[in-house]
């Protein structure tokens, strides 16, 4: 009995193998070299357990909270509300001239940086009580909904509370003005 003819044609090398199915000598002697380098790379780049790259990873200082704080109001001013949000820790505690209220998620925290309608430069802090950071700002206009307008070149404070590199406490504070100088 003949085989049926199939409907594709399929090229036969030597000993009755497919072509597709036969080995190229010089790529099999490339590959497993190829994946020994790939996998050597892969264990030096992730240290492989080193606590050589375990120390220099803990030896980066970590972000004290007014770089934590200028961080923020930067990526607020430039109108990057989602950034601005992961400076943020869930739960934080916010009142920007109202009682204090929880946000207890990103989408909160988000809606928070995008109801404030100014952008802020970090022009000062200072250590409070409890661990706070009381940061002063000059207000500035931002890309986004609404508009700083008259507050615009304004100094406004807040205090911060933050731990383990994100905010967890946004209140904000009486704007202390300057005393006049006094003539004696």
């Amino acid at each position: 009995m003949t085989p049926a003819p199939s409907a594709t044609a399929v090229e036969l090398g030597p000993a009755g193998v497919p072509a597709e199915a036969r080995c190229d000598h010089d790529s099999m002697r490339i590959l497993p070299r190829l994946a020994v380098g790939c996998l050597a790379a892969a264990l030096s780049a992730s240290g492989c357990g080193s606590s050589d790259a375990k120390r220099a990873v803990s030896k980066q200082p970590a972000a004290s909270p007014t770089q934590i704080v200028r961080a923020w109001a930067d990526t607020l001013r430039r109108g990057d509300t989602a950034g601005a949000t992961r400076f943020f820790a869930v739960p934080s505690l916010v009142s920007n001239g109202a009682p204090p209220q929880s946000l207890t998620s990103a989408a909160q925290i988000r809606l928070f940086n995008e109801s404030l309608p100014c952008g802020a430069r970090l022009v000062g802090t200072e250590r409070a009580p409890h661990g706070f950071l009381i940061a002063t700002f000059v207000l500035t206009e931002r890309p986004g909904p609404g508009t700083c307008a008259s507050g615009t070149g304004q100094t406004a404070r807040t205090a911060f509370r933050v731990r383990r590199g994100h905010i967890t406490d946004w209140l904000r504070v009486q704007d202390i003005p300057v005393a006049p100088a006094t003539r004696v």
